[in-house]
């Protein structure tokens, strides 16, 4: 009896390493008389040490394994390769029974790993979901720092080459009495004949009375920068004996140019420029009285406000002296101010403190007091721009004699690209979306519809 119970440890301690043709014997129990000598032959063949036995063959690598389902939180998993880099089986490879062999070790690893990983791996995910991955890059709220030049800043160099090749547009609108001097001081700003004719009239040719609202366009250059300027001039804006609602023909003309360029952005096959048209800044003309400001002027600043860029200006200012220009100024402000009329600079559109302190300084200054002349005198062996009188000549262009300096620096050495900004994210946005409202949105216009807008 000492030999079968022999056999049955070498059989159960071989049986922890056989081959699929093995079949486990469990400890203790004597196998039937028929098949001792059979299974003596073949265990005792295989008793050989663990590192020469040959290792069992592993399936080849399915298509579908390493690619985990979308919804699968765990990591994919390879044939032989368990929970936690333990090696199981390969799944056509049976295993002992009653065994703690290698399936024994994988299911106690998956069963304990998965337990571990939804408590330790759910707690971790959750604590480090919305942080960043251990092993990878961190990047700090204040940006990455640079390990050499990368020619980011040439950005604005390209800007500039573009510019000067496609050049831009800017529309200015002058309202006021007649005989304010809006044509001259237009002339004067931009220094050259740019209101109401071609550039081919003499400087001696008197300017002929505006008759109605009109737009004269000319190309001008300086330093390798095209702009296109356009003027629109307006009728002698409330010389008429009943001046009701004698703001209607201005306001119509700005919401047309609105309306113009709306139809070009809804076009089917858009142009690639669209012509800008549209009013970008209203210099409106205030008589110098040195009183206060007529109902007429609140009237209309108040109603135009909302939909162009209103820059106040007071005409002529030479027929005042110092000290009433400064008092008509401070009662200006006041009653637009007291009015509720917001001119441009607006301070609800002050991007930063920079933009506001700025802003702040003009807003003090403003209503600009001007004085414009296209004429040219010779005063201490210089040639400026002034007017000629009885006790003198005023310079335009003297901070001491006026404040046309002051106005042609905001107007175009500061301000000219955000007066093109506030109007078509501010003024143009809100006739855009009232338009969409109304009708529900515009439907595409035909090629010809789009000819006819733009003659």
């Amino acid at each position: 009896m000492t030999t079968p119970l022999t056999l049955t440890r070498v059989l159960h301690l071989t049986s922890l390493s056989s081959g699929p043709e093995r079949r486990s014997i469990s400890k203790g129990a004597s196998p039937p008389a028929d098949q001792r000598v059979h299974q003596t032959r073949l265990d005792m063949s295989d008793v050989v040490p663990p590192e020469v036995r040959p290792k069992p063959a592993v399936p080849a690598k399915p298509p579908n394994v390493g690619a985990p389902s979308p919804s699968s939180s765990f990591p994919p998993q390879v044939p032989g390769i368990g929970v936690g880099g333990i090696s199981a089986p390969p799944s056509g490879i049976p295993v002992p029974i009653g065994s703690h062999g290698p399936s024994h070790v994988a299911a106690h690893s998956v069963v304990h790993g998965v337990g571990h990983a939804a408590a330790h791996g759910g707690g971790h995910a959750a604590a480090h979901g919305g942080g960043h991955g251990h092993g990878g890059s961190h990047n700090s709220s204040g940006g990455s720092t640079l390990l050499g030049y990368i020619g980011i800043d040439t950005i604005i160099e390209q800007m500039r080459k573009k510019t000067m090749k496609t050049g831009f547009d800017f529309n200015i609108m002058v309202v006021g009495h007649s005989g304010l001097g809006k044509s001259t001081l237009v002339n004067t700003l931009f220094k050259s004949q740019v209101s109401r004719r071609s550039t081919g009239w003499s400087r001696d040719e008197k300017i002929p009375k505006t008759v109605e609202i009109k737009s004269v366009s000319h190309v001008i250059e300086e330093g390798g920068v095209k702009m296109k300027l356009t003027v629109v001039d307006t009728p002698g804006f409330g010389d008429q004996i009943n001046n009701d609602n004698c703001w209607e023909p201005i306001s119509k003309f700005i919401n047309e140019q609105y309306e113009k360029f709306l139809k070009e952005e809804v076009n089917i096959t858009r142009k690639k420029r669209i012509p800008d048209t549209r009013v970008h800044c209203c210099l409106y003309f205030i008589s110098p009285t040195g009183h206060s400001l007529r109902q007429l002027d609140i009237e209309f600043m108040k109603r135009l406000s909302h939909s162009v860029n209103i820059i106040p200006v007071i005409a002529k200012a030479d027929t005042m002296t110092a000290e009433e220009r400064q008092e008509f100024k401070q009662r200006v402000r006041k009653e637009l101010e007291m009015s509720g009329i917001e001119f441009y600079p607006q301070k609800e559109f002050d991007e930063d403190m920079e933009d506001k302190s700025d802003n702040d300084k003009i807003r003090e200054a403003m209503p600009f007091a001007v004085v414009g002349s296209d004429k040219e005198y010779q005063v201490n062996g210089k040639r400026v721009l002034g007017r000629k009188t009885a006790w003198g000549i005023v310079e335009v262009e003297n901070p001491n004699h006026c404040e046309f300096a002051l106005l042609r620096d905001f107007l175009i050495r500061s301000h000219l690209q955000d007066l093109k900004e506030v109007t078509h994210n501010i003024h143009y946005e809100t006739y855009r979306a009232k338009r969409l409202n109304e009708n529900g949105g515009l439907h595409p216009i035909s090629s010809n519809d789009t000819q006819e807008s733009n003659l």
